[in-house]
This record gives structure tokens, sequence and C-alpha cells, in this order.
């Protein structure tokens, strides 16, 4: 059989390529960079990657010589190996693999498809709030949003650790050092505790009181973009201040409402300040 020139097949090959190759090419190339960004996101990623893309080159060159010199019995043996490697890949790589897909099923493309009322962070922080609202306990939580709160943090103690309801009921207990003042939450850990934030304007309306948390909650809330999570130690209320306005929250939906602006990373429009009645009545 006579053997065609290289440029006669490479020209036979690029005008048989269709739209459904095309198409077919673009889902795999979209598939490819999902899963690398994927990969991305958990331990041993730079070898996960590396070794995945060294293979998928090596394997498109030979199909490229593979459809070039019309080596069928060869593309055949690739096909087998493909699949084997493929298998063993999974086996290898089986912790990675188990990591991405978490985060996956946090972060990942399902929520295109519903609105998980859950949020790691808020339902801690929910739980830590109804334990000191029983308890009638001060607390005062700033959590970073898209503005730093690097400036506030070095004015209280450095902690860096996980947030969970003990620990943040243990440092707004009434004998713990670290109970005045603020515990600030950067990229989801408590950064620091006993933190100092600037504080509002006392109100004007004569005979409306608000407490100093009140005021460093909307003070806080007034320059920056944080969400602000008050518990009064008066009486227990759950207030929460977001651009300057300071809300009461129900326990059985502040989860829900932490969720809500710990999801939204966008300036709310309405910049309304509240009115003395609705201080009165939110502050404790």
């Amino acid at each position: 059989m006579e053997v065609r020139p290289l440029q006669e097949r490479l020209t036979q090959l690029y005008q048989s390529v269709g739209v459904r190759d095309l198409v077919e090419i673009g889902i795999l190339a979209l598939l490819l960079y999902v899963a690398l960004r994927l990969l991305g996101k958990t331990r041993g990623a730079g070898l996960v990657r590396g070794f995945g893309l060294i293979i998928v080159a090596l394997f498109l060159v030979v199909q490229a010589v593979v459809v070039i010199f019309d080596l069928t019995v060869l593309g055949s043996i690739l096909d087998y190996l493909l699949t084997t490697f493929l298998i063993g890949l999974v086996v290898i790589f089986q912790p990675e693999l188990r990591r991405g897909l978490m985060v996956l099923g946090r972060y990942g493309v399902w929520r295109l498809f519903g609105h998980d009322p859950h949020h790691p962070v808020a339902d801690k922080l929910a739980d830590a709030a109804a334990a000191l609202s029983r308890e009638c306990v001060g607390a005062l939580i700033a959590i970073e949003r898209d503005m730093t709160l690097h400036t506030y943090v070095h004015t209280g103690e450095a902690i860096d650790a996980e947030v969970s309801p003990p620990l943040l009921r243990a440092i707004f207990g009434k004998r713990s050092p670290l109970h005045d003042g603020a515990v600030v939450l950067c990229s989801g850990r408590i950064a620091a505790a006993a933190c100092q934030l600037p504080l509002s304007q006392p109100p004007e309306a004569p005979g409306v009181h608000m407490g100093m948390r009140h005021r460093a909650a909307l003070g806080l809330s007034e320059e920056t973009d944080a969400v602000l999570l008050v518990v009064s130690e008066e009486t227990g209320r759950i207030s929460v201040a977001v651009g300057g306005r300071l809300e009461p929250v129900p326990r059985e939906n502040l989860s829900r409402r932490l969720a809500s602006l710990l999801r939204d990373r966008e300036a709310r429009a309405d910049g309304a300040k509240p009115s003395a009645s609705g201080i009165q009545k939110s502050a404790a």
C-alpha cells in the first residue's frame, strides 16, 4: 500500500473536522479545565496536575501519530491502555480525588441548581450566639467580607483558630480576659479577640440608649462591608449590623440570615440608616 505524503494526510484530517468534532473538543477541554481547577483545591495538587498534563500531552501526540499513519492496531492498544491508566489514577490518587469531591460538594456547581440554606461558619456562629443569648452573655463578632479588617485585628490578641461554639463561648465568658472587645473573623477563622472597633455616634433622640457593643457594631458596619453579630448582655437579644443598619434576628432565623450575608459578596444598595425608634427596639 502506497504511503501518502504527510502534508496530504494532515490536509485531509483538517478538512474532515466538522462542527460536531469542535463541540466534542470544547466539551473535553471544559471538563479537563474543571478537573484541574477542582484538583487545585486539594493537597498534592501540583503532583496530580503535572502528572495528568504530561499523560494527556503524550496521549494526544500518540493519537495524532496514529491518525496520520493509520496505525489502527496501535490505536486499539492505546484505547485499552488508556482505560487501564484511568482506573490506576483513581486508585493511586484516591485521597486527592476524595478531597476534591468534598470541595466540589461544598463550593462547586451545585449552587447553580439550588440554594443551600446551610453555611458551615454561619451555623457555628448561630449556635454560639444562641447559647450566649440564653445565658445573657454579651458578645460582639465582626465577620470580614471583601474589605480587610486587619487594622482592627492588630488592636486585639491574635488567636488564629477555627470557628467553634465552645471557643466563642469561652472567649466571651464573663471571667475571660478577652471578653471585652470584639472577635474578628478573617477568611472563615478567628483571627483575634478583644479587638477595638470604631463607635457610631450616639442616638440624638432623647431617651434612646444604645450599648457600646451595638454602637461598635454600627460603627464598623458604616466604615466597612463587614457583618457584625451582637448579643445583648442585658436582654440576650441577637442583632446583626450590616451597612450601617442594625436589625434584630430571631434565633431560629439567625443561621439562614448569616448564610445569606456571607454568600453575598456585593455591597447592598440600601444604605438607609435606622430610625431612632428602630434603634431603641433593637439595642439593649
